[in-house]
């Protein structure tokens, strides 16, 4: 049976949480209530009853008590990324983490500790003052909790595997509101399923992650080609990375040339293939990897060069700012064939928003030498992972238009695309699609594990796994 029916009611109840939490507790009738639930996806429109802003896992531990005693329903927050907008409930209370931004790097044992909060451009910075990063996400304000307990990919996953891969351990509150170190050794059941398993099983206060010696300088960045040179590129693109090292990683992006600085003023507004690269190692090592990249047709504009790894990270955060309407869907692919290209072509020539785009990341390498089993993040077989994303501003009154590109290019995917799904790309899609994520096997031992640690289904705003 599922727990969190129940609305938070104002007046005595907000103020006996503000009382056991340190951090501010904002109602409907506060000052700073509409930022404060507002998240990146601009598309959610949702009014909770409370938000309290953690400063620490007290208070973490006295919200989650707080709102266990009254039933009500609960959202977590810490980046707010998430397209879905798990982050944000009606009518409940949200638990807020992102005030929580203590970061720890330890230089020595190649470790950082992060608390919930964080986002990735932040936990980068401080690493970097070492020459070190861990395997994060591709723009700076995805926050690093939900992107880590989906699996994590990003420019470093095929080096060092996907961002699980690279967790040591995690503070967590379970739905009791008990506080547990997990790990390898310590809770290895509850550690297994946070790599992959979302937020079903507790709230992660922080997060020690293994990091990597990265930059601070790389060699990366993207190749701008006409979307009608696309076709040749693509082909060229799946057989120049058939042999590559496990250092480099590529993403490809087909879209509409949003106005970049790097970009001509002449090349904006007009539809564009982007190949993206990231040599994970010395750049003077990834010349030669990255020159046949170089070489290929007639680039409108090459800026794959040694660059600091902070501004490769940092280098498509304003297409995708906070605010602007999101609608995702999401596929994988096995090598690309000849169709499955002409397809993501046709189908991206016909985006009905100049800010949609399909993205496409390169998996494979550090990523396939870890077992389908030994995390609950399982895409481990995959080529490609396909995320088809419907972009359009507030003002724009064709968001259902648009909503309807991305799904009619989603099933023209169908044909061409693998077993499972990336479950950090899924939207509110049902729990047929949260199975595909995990697999049959997986998502057995995850049910499992739901009904050790949250057999009322305490947490069951996320991609939820039913107990």
């Amino acid at each position: 049976m599922a727990t969190g029916t129940a609305r938070a009611t104002p007046g005595t109840d907000h103020e006996r949480l503000r009382e056991s939490v340190q951090g501010s507790v904002i109602g409907p009738y506060d000052e700073g209530y509409d930022e404060a639930r507002s998240i990146w996806n601009g598309a959610i429109d949702r009014r909770p009853a409370c938000i309290a802003r953690c400063t620490s896992v007290a208070d973490v531990a006295a919200a989650v008590r707080f709102a266990r005693d009254r039933d009500l329903l609960v959202a977590v927050r810490s980046g707010g990324h998430g397209v879905g907008g798990h982050a944000l409930c009606d009518g409940g209370l949200v638990i807020d983490l992102s005030p929580m931004k203590g970061i720890r790097v330890d230089p020595r044992e190649r470790t950082a500790r992060a608390e919930a909060g964080v986002l990735w451009g932040e936990l980068d910075r401080e690493t970097q003052l070492f020459g070190l990063a861990t395997v994060g996400g591709i723009v700076t304000h995805t926050g690093i909790a939900g992107l880590t307990l989906g699996g994590g990919i990003g420019w470093l996953m095929r080096k060092y595997g996907a961002t699980v891969d690279n967790l040591l351990s995690a503070d967590l509150v379970t739905a009791e509101g008990e506080i547990v170190t997990t790990s390898e050794e310590e809770h290895p059941d509850l550690f297994w399923g946070i790599r992959g398993g979302g937020g079903n099983f507790g709230i992660v206060t922080s997060f020690e992650y293994r990091v990597h010696p990265v930059g601070p300088i790389v060699l990366a960045g993207p190749v701008f080609y006409p979307l009608e040179d696309a076709p040749d590129a693509l082909r060229f693109y799946r057989d120049f990375i058939s042999a590559a090292p496990d250092e480099l990683t590529t993403i490809f992006n087909l879209r509409v040339a949003p106005p970049l600085p790097f970009l001509p003023a002449e090349v904006h507004g007009k539809p564009i293939v982007m190949i993206g690269a990231c040599y994970a190692g010395s750049p003077d090592d990834g010349v030669e990897v990255v020159r046949p990249l170089k070489d290929f047709g007639s680039p409108i504009v090459d800026l794959l060069e040694p660059k600091p790894y902070l501004a490769l990270q940092s280098m498509f955060d304003a297409a995708v700012p906070h605010g602007w309407h999101y609608y995702w869907k999401s596929v994988e692919l096995p090598p690309l064939t000849d169709d499955a290209i002409d397809a993501l072509v046709e189908h991206a020539s016909a985006l009905t928003s100049p800010k949609s785009y399909c993205i496409v990341f390169q998996l494979g390498g550090a990523m396939t030498r870890v077992g389908e089993g030994a995390t609950s993040f399982s895409q481990r077989g995959a080529a490609h992972n396909v995320n088809i994303n419907a972009v359009w501003t507030e003002d724009d009154a064709e968001g259902d238009r648009h909503i309807g590109w991305a799904r009619g290019f989603y099933d023209a995917m169908q044909s061409h695309a693998g077993d499972h799904v990336y479950v950090n790309f899924l939207g509110d899609e049902g729990a047929d699609r949260v199975r595909q994520a995990y697999g049959a096997r997986n998502y057995e031992r995850l049910v499992e594990l739901k009904r050790t640690y949250d057999p009322t289904n305490f947490f069951r705003l996320n991609q939820n796994i039913e107990p």
